[in-house]
């Protein structure tokens, strides 16, 4: 929608991970080093986790573009709540094998006999197993159980587990104390700074073609951060929702009030879990503070914020009115018959 008014060859801001929009923070560059250190080891698990948003798939898809399949056959599993009869067909049928009306001692046997061939044709095999966290103990033991696989002293199966901050959690609980002896490196993926906060959005914009239309007010960076907390999906929410909103209003200039006012949208409808911390708001002593929660609530303010809401709805149903008178008028023009046509002669 916004693209076109802004010159863009697509969306920026797009909330699904695509590998081509990677953008190699600090952060993310150092969890993708341990995705290629664990494939060189060839064996064992390494295991990434990070917030939800944080940039996670957007890693595994960009090592998979990477992945030569002439040596290694890779399968991505993203787990619900699986327990480990489940887990071992999930494996089985993430790397294509009938795993219907197949009792567990089969199942295991085809899981082997597949895996031994795949080291006889000079493969290895990865199995990336996203949202472990949601894996009962006895699921994450049954890939422990896999991993023991072996063709003379060659790993059959490495594994790579990605996961929420509750992955962390269960890998130190007592009952993963084999499952940790087996794990080669492991590594939590934070949040963005500000400077990478800029930087990210600079590079998301760069990747559509983007040639400063619309122009961001410097200040509206350290809002975003703070919005977002530097968490790569929430950035993107709230930036495709100011580009909208700067598209609507006709802006080519985008300003830290408007950073503000989308940012409370996003809150009002989405609850305090949009933002990793209080929400940010001007004051005229000294900028911006927190909002804490024993703050009495200003309804002057909020009258004023409704007001601005009320505006820009009005301003989004004009803008759509006129789309679509428009949009008949140029269908009125081509329905029109024109001249007759000159019989030739």
């Amino acid at each position: 929608m916004y693209e076109a008014f802004y010159g863009l060859t697509g969306k920026p801001f797009q909330l699904n991970p695509d590998p081509a929009f990677y953008f190699a923070s600090r952060g993310h560059k150092r969890a993708f080093a341990y995705l290629q250190y664990g494939l060189y080891q060839s064996e064992g698990f390494i295991v990434i986790t990070g917030e939800v948003g944080a940039g996670k798939t957007t890693i595994v898809r960009s090592l998979f573009e990477q992945i030569d399949g002439d040596k290694l056959v890779a399968a991505q599993l993203v787990s619900t709540q699986l327990d480990a009869d489940d887990m071992l067909r999930a494996v089985g049928a993430a790397f294509g094998l009938p795993v219907r009306a197949v009792g567990k001692a089969v199942l295991l046997a085809s899981l082997e006999a597949f895996l031994c061939q795949t080291a006889l044709d000079k493969k290895r095999a990865l199995l990336v197993v996203d949202e472990a966290q949601n894996l009962t103990p006895k699921a994450i033991e049954e890939l422990r159980m896999l991993s023991n696989f072996q063709l003379g002293d060659q790993a059959l199966l490495q594994s790579f587990l990605i996961g929420q901050p509750e992955l962390r959690k269960m890998m130190q609980s007592p009952q993963m104390q084999q499952l940790r002896q087996r794990v080669i490196a492991s590594y939590h993926l934070g949040p963005l700074d500000k400077v990478e906060t800029q930087a990210y959005i600079k590079h998301r914009l760069h990747h559509v073609d983007w040639k400063g239309d619309p122009q961001f007010d410097p200040g509206c960076f350290d809002l975003i951060h703070t919005w977002s907390g530097g968490i790569p999906r929430r950035i993107n929410t709230l930036c495709n929702r100011l580009m909208l909103a700067g598209f609507l209003g006709e802006k080519h200039v985008l300003e830290p009030v408007d950073v503000q006012a989308i940012a409370r949208e996003i809150r009002d409808e989405m609850g305090p879990d949009a933002t990793l911390g209080p929400a940010p708001h001007a004051t005229a002593g000294n900028g911006l503070q927190e909002r804490t929660k024993s703050e009495p609530a200003d309804w002057q303010k909020d009258f004023r914020e409704m007001q601005e809401r009320m505006e820009r709805l009005e301003k989004l149903v004009n803008t759509s009115v006129n789309l679509l008178h428009r949009s008949l008028l140029a269908d009125q023009r081509l329905a029109k018959p024109g001249p007759p046509v000159a019989p030739i002669k």
